[in-house]
Parts: C-alpha cells; sequence; structure tokens
C-alpha cells in the first residue's frame, strides 16, 4: 500500500514540527517528503534540520534554504534579516561539530526538484515535488487568485507537470485542477483523489507559518489514489516568544503565527 507525508515550509518552527511528525507516526506513516524552507523566520534553525536529516526521505531546495546557503534574492528587509541571522546560528560553534557539518551538507546537496513514479491504488502516478512551481521550483508563487488573474500563467505551468504536481511557497493548501480552477481542503472535503487522466497541483501548506488564516499546521499524506489535507493545533505561542527574545528576527514573524498570515 502506498502511503507518504508531504510537508513543506517549516520555517524553524518546532513547536509545529514536532506536532506534525508526532501525528505521521500515529498514523503509521514511514516515508516523508519535504518540500523545503526548513529553516528562515523562526528561531530553532538547527532543530528543525536535525529533524528533517533524521526522517525526511527526500528534500527539495526551498528559497529559504537557498538564501542561507548563498545569498537572500527579492527578499524584504525582516526575511533578509532572518536570514542572515540563521546563518550566523548555523555557523556558531557547535559542540556537536558531526551533526554542525550534516546540517551544512544537507542544505547544500538539496535538489530543486524530485520525480516519483508509482501506483496508487489501481491508478499509475507520476508524481514530482518542488519547493514553488513546476516552471521555477525556487522561488515562482502559484497563488490561487492567478485562477482568475493570470490564466495564462497557470496554464504555462500545467505544460510543466506530467500529472501530479506537490508544491509549497506561498503556504496556502489547495488543489489547483488545469481547467483553471483552484479548490480549498474544506471544498473538497479535505480529501482529493489522484486519477489517471487529470493533471493537479497540490499545496500541501505550510508546517510552521500558515498564511490562510487559520493558524494550525498544515501538511498532506498520501493512502492509496488519495491526497487527505490534516490542520493540526501547535503551541504556537511558545514559537512567538522565542521569537521575540531574538533581536535579529523581527516580532511580526511571531504575530503572524497567532493569525495564520
Amino acid at each position: 500500500m502506498t502511503k507518504f507525508a508531504v510537508i513543506s515550509d517549516i520555517h524553524s518552527n518546532i513547536e509545529a514540527l514536532t506536532t506534525v511528525m508526532a501525528d505521521i507516526e500515529a498514523k503509521g506513516i514511514k516515508t516523508i517528503y519535504c518540500l523545503g524552507d526548513v529553516v528562515g523566520y523562526g528561531p530553532n534553525p538547527k532543530e528543525c534540520l536535525d529533524v528533517i536529516i533524521k526522517h525526511a526521505k527526500w528534500c527539495a531546495l526551498g528559497n529559504h534554504d537557498y538564501a542561507v546557503l548563498y545569498e537572500p534574492t527579492n527578499f524584504n528587509i525582516a526575511a533578509e534579516q532572518s536570514s542572515f541571522w540563521t546563518r550566523q546560528t548555523l555557523e556558531t560553534k557547535d559542540m556537536d561539530i558531526i551533526k554542525q557539518n550534516k546540517r551544512w551538507d544537507f542544505l547544500g546537496n538539496l535538489s530543486m526538484r524530485k520525480t516519483l513514479k508509482t501506483k496508487l491504488g489501481n491508478h499509475a502516478a507520476v508524481i514530482d515535488f518542488v519547493h514553488a512551481s513546476p516552471r521555477k521550483p525556487i522561488n515562482e508563487y502559484v497563488f490561487p487568485d492567478d485562477v482568475y488573474s493570470n490564466p495564462l500563467k497557470l496554464k504555462t505551468i500545467f505544460s510543466k507537470v506530467k500529472h501530479v504536481c506537490f508544491i509549497g511557497h506561498t503556504h496556502m493548501p489547495g488543489v489547483f485542477l488545469d481547467d483553471p480552477d483552484f479548490y480549498l481542503p474544506d471544498e473538497l472535503g479535505d480529501c482529493y483523489p489522484i486519477v489517471d487522466d487529470e493533471k493537479a497541483i497540490i499545496n500541501c501548506g505550510s508546517v510552521g507559518q500558515p498564511r490562510d488564516k487559520d493558524n494550525r499546521a498544515s501538511y498532506a499524506y498520501v493512502e492509496e489514489n488519495r491526497v487527505h489535507f490534516v490542520r493540526l493545533e501547535y503551541d504556537y505561542k511558545a514559537t512567538m516568544e522565542k521569537i521575540r527574545a531574538i533581536d535579529k528576527l523581527d516580532n511580526f514573524h511571531a504575530e503572524r503565527l497567532a493569525d495564520g498570515r
């Protein structure tokens, strides 16, 4: 039986990640794919990297991972500042030098795309995993409003999709179809069936910084041919307090966790 979880946009939020990992384990899911942005914004980059290194089968390169490893590109001041703080934190001599080196090796070896050819129930499936977009895997935003405001953009993006593509980046869960159309998880009963003759781009939402006005951690898992969307309450107030205690992290990164924005 095919069963795997898809997580994305953890953003150094260990409270949210710990909650999601516990739920994944409780569901008996052994395989985890991560779509990147393990770091950035939040207060616990080391701890989050250690969890993903240990438990994820594969991880995509996100724009915040790229920013920490290389340089922030098209970031606002607060996001740029958080990238520099994260880099400094990861560079600070760690008592466990082996673990420290593993974190940098992990970031340095992230790939932009992973493709999985498998069978989901009775359906053959080709599934791509990227951080942002099938067209521009690291930093192109695919917003629900694009369905109405820029259908040509979605048509071009869908031309890069073989069958199904999982994305993150916008922190907004849901399913894009190539009509084009977009469906919120609620509209789908939190479940989307993957079928042979339908292209779909599936956003699993954000573990550590939801932006759909729901502050619960978000992830998705696939069982047989069905994608299930999951929301989980976590101790966001603890994360907020830690962010506020770090001068080089903007307090907005804390405040947005309460509102899911």
